[in-house]
């Protein structure tokens, strides 16, 4: 049987993948591995208050409680140190990983990690529970039956405030690499492929402390298929949102993913013109727990040999990098372009 490995035990191992195998031991459906889950964290706090599950202070150490060939390792590190983590497992033998968003922060990184998923014949899946929510299922349906017409644009906006983390860690370099990747994954899966048209990104400010990049995110992308999408973030927002608005030729459709593990409740409400194919106006509120569903079916593959198909993510990173290639670039511009101004109004 499987047997939970999670590596790290910050915000998205102690307080999601930990909380959802809890869940998951305990589903009528039947157990999908063994338990109890093993984790590992050098921070001597890490385990503190935790429960149900076995904790270690190294990946070496994780490695003599579980079998590599049946671990499905939970890679929940910042992305800034994706690759050594990744490494080590490879080298350990484990080759089961399941991983967090973003798969990596630039190009130089991702080349390793497909590199290495040669080498080590790695399965590799990306934590995109947004591709498996109930909301979009619905949005897809849209999409494909063109209840509302043909799809014209998709805007996202996904907005909370952030500065604690943002101001006390740096396992995220960009605004870029912490809510966009989500929102890309599922604009690329509903409208298909792009090229970034524009992107944009700012300073987190909080008193005389500034953390460069970390502030905001935009890009806005042309799709091969006529679509149109904007994604922004803003991790400086006085309040939180994830809503995305599909806008058809017959109207439009305005979703909203849940904001936390808090409330795992979605809303889709669907505005037709008179000319769609079905109701006009309609709001639905439905349970949707995308991060219980994208695991529970992320087992079952590990468990009967299915390989998932890793170019959508691979996707993602390189489009995501590109917009940090815009930005930096328009960075240099403005930097260039202010001594001439201070010149020109010296005299």
């Amino acid at each position: 049987m499987l047997q939970p490995l999670i590596v790290g035990l910050g915000r998205s191992g102690a307080g999601l993948h930990l909380k959802v195998l809890n869940r998951m031991a305990s589903s009528p459906d039947g157990p999908l591995f063994a338990r109890p889950p093993i984790a590992c964290d050098p921070r001597p706090e890490a385990g503190r208050d935790l429960h149900g599950v076995t904790v270690t202070g190294s990946i070496a150490d994780a490695s003599r409680l579980v079998s590599p060939p049946s671990a499905v390792v939970h890679v929940c590190t910042p992305p800034t140190s994706r690759v050594p983590v990744l490494t080590e497992l490879a080298e350990r033998g484990f080759v089961k990983l399941l991983v967090e968003k973003p798969l990596a922060t630039d190009r130089t990184e991702l080349d390793r990690i497909i590199r290495l998923c040669c080498r080590h014949d790695l399965e590799l899946v990306v934590v995109s529970h947004w591709l498996h929510a109930n909301l979009t299922h619905r949005l897809r349906q849209l999409v494909r039956e063109r209840t509302l017409g043909r799809l014209l644009s998709v805007t996202v906006a996904q907005d909370k405030p952030r500065f604690l983390r943002s101001l006390t860690t740096q396992g995220h370099p960009t605004a870029f690499d912490v809510e966009v990747p989500h929102a890309l994954g599922v604009v690329l899966d509903l409208a298909g492929p792009a090229r970034l048209l524009d992107a944009q990104w700012t300073d987190m400010r909080c008193g005389d402390t500034v953390r460069p990049r970390m502030a905001g995110a935009r890009l806005t992308l042309d799709h091969g298929s006529g679509v149109r999408s904007d994604i922004t973030s803003d991790l400086t927002a006085p309040v939180q949102r994830r809503s995305i608005t599909l806008t058809f030729r017959h109207g439009r459709a305005i979703g909203h993913y849940p904001l936390s593990e808090n409330d795992d409740h979605a809303q889709l409400m669907i505005l037709g013109d008179g000319h769609s194919r079905h109701t006009v106006r309609a709001h639905h509120v439905f349970r949707d727990d995308a991060l219980t569903t994208f695991m529970r079916r992320t087992y079952q593959r590990f468990a009967e040999g299915e390989r998932a198909d890793p170019s959508p993510h691979l996707d993602v990173v390189r489009l995501l990098c590109t917009a940090k290639d815009h930005c930096r670039a328009e960075d240099r511009r403005r930097t260039q372009d202010r001594p001439r101004t201070e010149s020109a109004r010296a005299h």
